[in-house]
């Protein structure tokens, strides 16, 4: 029944043989339901309309004789369609398979009466011609060898008013033509920050190193207006520590068009719901939340001894306000208290919040998996493993994972793993799928975080291979999200589309604070290695994660920050 497919990337033809492989999704995408903007191509943004441009022609590569995917790659946008101008150019590292995008735009409206402009005429336009270029960098190699021609990195001199969104590489020393690339009025635009380094190389011509960075908004989230371009940043070093003067698109469009309808939202889910796989020998599985209440949950509140039984939907739980620790969910202190730990994964689902990412270009269907109970932690240090007796047990364990889609096609762009206190974006290259677009997320044994791929991986230090274990591995438990799922949250669709169970209101605490007296249990376990190891597993303590010490109970869905800002990054 389930069975993995095996992903290929292929060539671009034409490309030197140094440059990264194409990526496809497994199966084809489906055509969505009907619905406004969602998947048409375009989104307008206000006063300008944006399309995503996937081909590219390649320009230059950074260090590409040295080993060809070590290297870095720049290229041109190509293929607009009529009446769309560039904003810059693409930059990746050749260890990815080149499956980025740029944003091309138009103008599509004139500005309203009364919005400010930054001329004095009656109208400016939103996109305009830099005046001229300005040379950031250059090689300047004059190598015959076609890896290591020359480079030249321009950035664009916008008109008064007005902010170029990236810079114009080419191979040769002559100024880009005026309109290869637009420039967007200010009022159209919002602020971002250098996210990550794709390269810092210096030249023979030039021991001044250039540094190019990927971009993000400042203000991300699903209240953020920010639009990312796709576009990369660079400068020089001499430069650096000047304040940078980073900008990305804005949505002016408040109805968020481009988002997807209900409809929209379940063909995505039924098309894209990730498998999640428990571990063969995991006993804390999941349950839907309405089982764990009707099996013995009880809800209780400061001073008063005996809980209160809780309604399926959770109607009785308080509401609204924040964690005002009054109140807390605990499991039942008789004969049911073995049931409900291990929890019922017929019954479990995940329930899904659905919200803008990227200023409505993207969506975010961050996809919520509850478990009763999370199990005791296991310490590894080298090749010894030594299980703890409480630490890391607590009462209502709430993990999520995040699917990343593309509103110009409705395409899975990444997936976020959520692991305890951190987590990453896995782009959908380095997914292991299953049954077509549907890829797998591993659920961690005992502690149920989320990782794309089998093995154990190490809370702590894992370079020095010591830290708290997560083991993950497929089963025969495990839970198609794609089938087994409640969507309890869509807040852009508006009051009364979606109904939020009463649960999802509760802010308090799932279970009850527990304070681990974790340095007796630690140093049992020091005594239980040998001697030559004792000593050094006692400093190695000191390193280990600090919620060991003890585990607050942990808050529901929409008391994480994820709820209305960004997964981390």
């Amino acid at each position: 029944m389930l069975c993995c497919k095996c992903l290929t990337w292929t060539r671009v033809p034409g490309f030197f043989e140094q440059q990264p492989e194409t990526f496809s999704l497994p199966a084809p995408i489906p055509q969505w339901p009907q619905g406004t903007g969602f998947g048409t191509g375009v989104i307008r943004l206000g006063e300008l309309e944006v399309c995503q441009i996937t081909r590219f022609e390649f320009i230059w590569g950074s260090n590409l004789p040295q080993g060809g995917k070590q290297g870095v790659s720049f290229y041109k946008p190509i293929g607009l369609p009529e009446g769309f101008f560039n904003l810059g150019y693409y930059a990746q590292p050749n260890v990815k398979p080149l499956r980025g995008f740029v944003l091309a735009v138009r103008e599509v409206a004139k500005p309203k009466p009364g919005n400010p402009h930054p001329h004095t005429s009656k109208y400016s336009p939103a996109l305009r011609n830099p005046l001229d270029y300005t040379l950031v960098w250059s090689s300047n190699d004059e190598s015959e060898d076609d890896f290591a021609a020359s480079s030249y990195f321009w950035s664009p001199q916008p008109p008064e008013g007005y902010k170029a969104l990236g810079f114009v590489v080419t191979n040769k020393p002559a100024k880009p033509e005026l309109d290869e690339v637009k420039c967007v009025r200010n009022d159209l635009i919002d602020q971002c920050e250098t996210y990550r380094m794709i390269l810092k190389t210096t030249s023979k011509f030039s021991q001044v190193p250039l540094m190019v960075w990927s971009t993000r908004p400042c203000h991300r989230g699903m209240q953020g207006k920010g639009v990312p371009v796709g576009t990369f940043f660079c400068t020089d070093y001499l430069t650096l520590r000047e304040e940078l003067d980073i900008v990305c698109l804005k949505n002016f469009d408040p109805n968020l068009h481009a988002m997807p309808n209900l409809d929209q939202i379940h063909a995505l889910i039924r098309h894209y719901g990730p498998t999640v796989f428990f571990h063969p020998d995991e006993i804390y599985l999941p349950s839907s939340v309405s089982w764990f209440f009707e099996n013995g949950a009880l809800l209780y509140k400061a001073g008063d001894v005996n809980g209160k039984t809780i309604d399926a939907d959770g109607s009785n739980l308080p509401a609204g306000g924040t964690n005002d620790r009054e109140y807390w969910i605990d499991l039942p202190r008789d004969d049911r208290l073995g049931t409900i730990k291990h929890g019922n994964i017929r019954s479990a689902k995940l329930y899904v919040h659905v919200k803008p990412a990227s200023g409505g270009t993207f969506t975010d269907i961050a996809m919520w998996v509850f478990c009763p109970f999370n199990g005791p932690a296991t310490l590894k240090i080298g090749v010894m493993n030594l299980s703890l007796c409480k630490i890391g047990q607590h009462v209502g364990d709430w993990e999520h994972f995040t699917l990343r889609l593309s509103n110009f096609n409705g395409e899975l762009q990444s997936i976020y793993f959520s692991q305890h206190s951190g987590g990453e974006w896995v782009d959908i290259y380095d997914l292991e799928f299953i049954e077509g677009n549907k890829a797998v997320v591993y659920s961690s044994k005992h502690g149920h975080a989320s990782y794309p791929h089998p093995g154990v991986y190490i809370q702590g230090s894992s370079m020095l291979g010591i830290g708290i274990r997560n083991d993950a591995a497929r089963s025969h438990y495990y839970v198609d999200s794609s089938t087994q799922y409640e969507i309890v949250a869509a807040e852009y669709l508006g009051h009364g589309v979606v109904r939020e169970p009463g649960w999802l209101q509760y802010m308090r605490e799932w279970g009850p604070t527990i304070v681990y007296d974790s340095r007796t249990e630690l140093n049992k376990a020091a005594n239980r290695l040998p001697l030559t190891l004792r000593f050094s597993a006692l400093n190695i303590f000191s390193k280990l994660p600090v919620e060991l010490s003890g585990e607050e109970g942990p808050s529901g869905p929409k008391e994480k920050n994820n709820w209305i800002g960004d997964e981390r990054w």
